[in-house]
């Protein structure tokens, strides 16, 4: 017995292949980057051979990104806030055009006793609007809770601790508003681990500085910018560890810094001491 079966015909002709142009959009290449903020931005943490200065995240997301000497500024400075960026760094950037501008600022407005979390995200704002009307893609940070790194008394480190919050809040607002990457400090893989940090735990030890690189040219490549070779998170190519630079550096630089932004913080650490007392 033959057992009818009937076919549907069914039309597997395949659609035309998209062109690679069109399939996967082109990579942006970012042939001038800046680099604004403060010590961080600077480099502090990550010395260079033979008293060479500094290098830091800059020079390391510069060359991921494959920019060239001439196309590379770095104007920030140790101790600025985000008022000093915009008013002493942002004009250096424009005069230079960046693809790319990387933006760490703002903790040492957190240490001041003016500290106004709504003016910070009113200069942040200006920065970004004013560098990308000339199209630039600006990424600033939001911060780790630095208490957990520099270890603090319980009173200083609940300051501490809520102003970071209130600034991060700020820069978040910023950020949603305008629509820019960030970059979360606290979601970096082992952002709080010792070996991330100098000697000072102030400042990203080589480590930090390539976790940082790292974490920004993650960023850049979702925004679709090229990243020819990717951050190593191997340290090389700066000044080995020394015990004696690192306690030279401490003398002569940590304990100051520390001495003049301890007696601009007490205040506000006495009134959190204060209303921590009244509520019990």
């Amino acid at each position: 017995m033959v057992v009818g079966v009937t076919v549907m015909s069914v039309d597997v002709t395949p659609e035309p292949a998209l062109p690679p142009s069109a399939a996967v959009p082109p990579r942006k290449r970012a042939r001038r980057l800046a680099v604004l903020g403060d010590s961080t931005a600077v480099g502090l943490g990550d010395p260079l051979p033979r008293r060479g200065g500094w290098r830091g995240v800059g020079p390391l997301v510069a060359a991921a990104l494959g920019v060239e000497a001439g196309g590379y500024l770095n104007p920030a400075f140790a101790g600025a806030r985000m008022r000093c960026v915009l008013t002493a760094q942002v004009p250096a950037a424009l005069a230079h055009r960046p693809d790319v501008a990387l933006l760490v600022a703002g903790m040492n407005d957190t240490l001041r006793p003016d500290f106004d979390a709504a003016r910070v995200a009113a200069d942040l704002a200006e920065v970004i609007r004013r560098l990308g009307e000339i199209g630039t893609t600006v990424l600033p940070v939001r911060f780790h809770d630095h208490s957990e790194v520099f270890r603090l008394p319980p009173s200083l480190k609940r300051a501490l601790s809520a102003r970071v919050a209130e600034l991060n809040a700020a820069i978040d607002e910023v950020v949603a508003r305008e629509g820019v990457p960030c970059l979360d400090l606290a979601r970096l893989p082992g952002a709080y681990d010792l070996t991330s940090w100098s000697v000072d735990r102030l400042h990203p030890s080589e480590l930090g500085h390539r976790m940082l690189a790292s974490g920004f040219t993650g960023l850049l490549a979702e925004a679709g910018f090229a990243v020819p070779e990717p951050v190593s998170l191997t340290c090389g190519g700066g000044a080995p560890p020394s015990a004696t630079g690192h306690l030279g550096w401490l003398v002569l630089k940590g304990i100051p810094w520390l001495w003049r932004r301890g007696r601009e913080f007490l205040p506000h650490a006495a009134v959190i001491m204060w209303t921590s007392f009244r509520g019990r």
